[in-house]
């Protein structure tokens, strides 16, 4: 963007935040991107030169798909997958920023990231839904049931117990049910897990939206693409049209556009996520 268009823009934003009776955030892959969490370049060189020199991986999420031989490859591919994206601070305060900038707001967080940063960050549990599940659970691969199960204890013992580009047998996880192979609890395909923690933070965000039809209501739409636009991006465009009061706002690099019918009630900020949310808190600040 144009210096001069960016801080209008910005300007723009910060008074719609201020004004705003109601904030609904939709994160998608690029905050964590603007995070630091990156899934390609140096950073999957870095913690994954070992998987990279064997099976020519490009990236992580790609790399998430491999059919490995055995499970005890297929864990220590995953165990540092979720190490590294889950339970290590990411290189920014990207999030802790989000954070300032909505404090005080009354706000509810959709987002089809599966890093937990959201929660680990400190908001509120009550105002997040993960549509998408969390690196940091596991389910039964069947599934013979619909809960989730806390992995932070077994994968530390398989980042610090792992035998090169293997996991000891005797950590690789079992279903305690029916005694299958566990998964990751992402959604995949349809054999995804939605728990009851899943299903409370889905009518959690329903009655918010509901009590929110109307009035001063700021989408803030912050680096989703356009692979699941019909998760966050098509309704917030949706409701943004039913509301003549609500506002879209839309940050993305590389990726800033909304529908045609309510340009005029848009905010377009094609730049870097954690650079918006500085300037946004620069001028708070002071």
């Amino acid at each position: 963007m144009k210096k001069k268009d960016y801080e209008q823009s910005i300007a723009e934003l910060r008074d719609a935040i201020d004004a705003a009776d109601a904030i609904v955030v939709g994160a998608g892959a690029g905050l964590s991107t603007a995070a630091g969490l990156t899934y390609s370049g140096d950073r999957f060189e870095r913690y994954f030169g070992d998987f990279i020199a064997k099976y020519r991986f490009r990236d992580m999420y790609s790399a998430g798909f491999f059919p490995f031989q055995t499970l005890e490859e297929q864990w220590a591919y995953w165990s540092r997958h979720i190490w590294y994206n889950r339970y290590v601070e990411p290189p920014k305060d990207t999030y802790a920023k989000l954070l300032r900038l909505v404090q005080g707001k009354d706000f509810f967080v959709l987002t089809t990231n599966v890093d937990h940063q959201f929660q680990c960050t400190g908001f509120p549990k009550e105002r997040l839904y993960y549509t998408q599940g969390d690196y940091g659970l596991w389910q039964c691969s069947v599934p013979c049931h619909d809960k989730t199960y806390d992995n932070y204890e077994t994968v530390k013992r398989m980042i610090e117990e792992r035998h090169g580009m293997r996991v000891p047998s005797e950590l690789v996880p079992y279903c305690p049910v029916c005694g299958k192979p566990m998964a990751m609890n992402l959604r995949a395909d349809d054999t995804f897990v939605e728990d009851e923690g899943w299903h409370a933070a889905a009518g959690r965000y329903r009655d918010f939206l509901e009590m929110h039809q109307m009035g001063k209501v700021l989408y803030l739409e912050l680096g989703v693409g356009a692979n699941t636009p019909v998760i966050i991006k098509y309704p917030f465009w949706r409701r943004t049209y039913a509301n003549p009061d609500a506002t879209y706002v839309c940050v993305n690099y590389g990726e800033a556009y909304t529908h045609p019918d309510i340009r005029d009630r848009s905010i377009l900020i094609d730049a870097d996520i954690d650079q918006v949310l500085d300037d946004l808190l620069g001028g708070q600040d002071g």
